[in-house]
C-alpha cells in the first residue's frame, strides 16, 4: 500500500535569497504542505556562495566548487522536506535586483500558480540580500497577475504572502501574527537542517527557536486544546489582509 499523501490542487512557493534560508525559516511549513499532498516549490535566488559559505572559503575551495557544494546541500534538504527546488544562480553579497531576475520569478509564479507564498521580511539591517529577495518576490507576484504580462501560463490570482522569521527578529521589527504548529514535521525539518553542514552553527539555534515559538503557540491557542507538551512552531507575518466570511 502506498504511503504517499493524496495529491492536492494547492501549491506552495517559497522565495529564498540563499540556499539555506528556506530550511531554517520555513522547513516546517514546507514539510506540512508536502504531507498534505501539495506541490511545494522552493526558488533559491543564489547559493549563498559568497556570504554564507565561510568554512568552504577557509578550506581553500573556489567559487564554482562552493556553488556545487551548496547546491547539493539544498537539494538534499529540499528532498528531506518533500519539495522541489529551483536555482536561479543570481549571486549573493550582494543579491542585485534586476528586471531580468524579476522576470524569471514571474515565470516561476506562472508555472507553480501558488496558493500561498513564503518569503523574507522587507527589513533586515544585517543582510540586504533578504529584503532584496522579498521585494523581487512581491514585484513578481504583482506582474504575474497582469494578463498582459508577456510570460507563459495563466495570470496569477492573489495568493497570500507570509514573511518568515529573520535571524535577528528584534532588529528587523518582526512581530509575528501567525504561529504555525510544526510539531508533526519538526523531525523532518531537523533532518533537512543537518543537510547543511556549511552552517552547522544554525542547527541548535533553530531547534531552540522552534521550541520557543511552540511555547508561544500553546499560550495563544487556549488552555484546553490538548497540544503536546513539546510543541514546535514557526513564526510568520501576513503581508496582505486575510479574506474571510467568518472571524476566527
Amino acid at each position: 500500500m502506498s504511503t504517499r499523501p493524496p495529491e492536492s490542487s494547492a501549491s506552495l512557493l517559497v522565495v529564498s535569497a540563499h540556499a539555506g534560508d528556506f530550511v531554517w525559516r520555513a522547513g516546517g511549513a514546507i514539510a506540512l504542505a508536502a504531507e498534505r499532498g501539495e506541490r511545494a516549490t522552493v526558488v533559491c535566488l543564489s547559493y549563498g556562495e559568497r556570504g554564507e559559505s565561510a568554512r568552504a572559503w577557509r578550506e581553500g575551495k573556489g567559487l564554482a566548487e562552493i556553488k556545487e557544494i551548496r547546491r547539493a546541500e539544498a537539494e538534499n534538504a529540499a528532498r528531506a522536506l518533500g519539495a522541489e527546488v529551483v536555482f536561479l544562480d543570481a549571486g549573493d553579497y550582494p543579491l542585485r535586483e534586476t528586471p531580468e531576475l524579476v522576470d524569471r520569478l514571474v515565470r516561476v509564479y506562472r508555472d507553480v500558480a501558488p496558493s500561498v507564498v513564503l518569503t523574507h521580511t522587507l527589513a533586515d539591517p544585517y543582510n540586504g540580500d533578504h529584503p532584496a529577495a522579498a521585494r523581487m518576490a512581491l514585484q513578481a507576484r504583482v506582474l504575474a497577475q497582469a494578463i498582459g504580462y508577456d510570460a507563459p501560463g495563466e495570470p496569477l490570482g492573489a495568493p497570500p504572502v507570509f514573511c518568515f522569521e529573520p535571524h535577528q527578529p528584534e532588529m528587523c521589527d518582526f512581530q509575528p501574527d501567525v504561529l504555525l504548529d510544526i510539531t508533526s514535521t519538526f523531525e523532518r525539518k531537523r533532518t533537512a537542517m543537518e543537510c547543511l553542514p556549511a552552517q552547522q552553527h544554525m542547527w541548535d539555534y533553530y531547534t531552540d527557536l522552534a521550541r520557543r515559538r511552540g511555547v508561544q503557540l500553546k499560550r495563544n491557542a487556549g488552555p484546553n486544546l490538548g497540544l503536546p507538551h513539546a510543541t514546535m512552531g514557526e513564526a510568520y507575518t501576513r503581508l496582505y489582509p486575510q479574506v474571510t466570511g467568518a472571524l476566527a
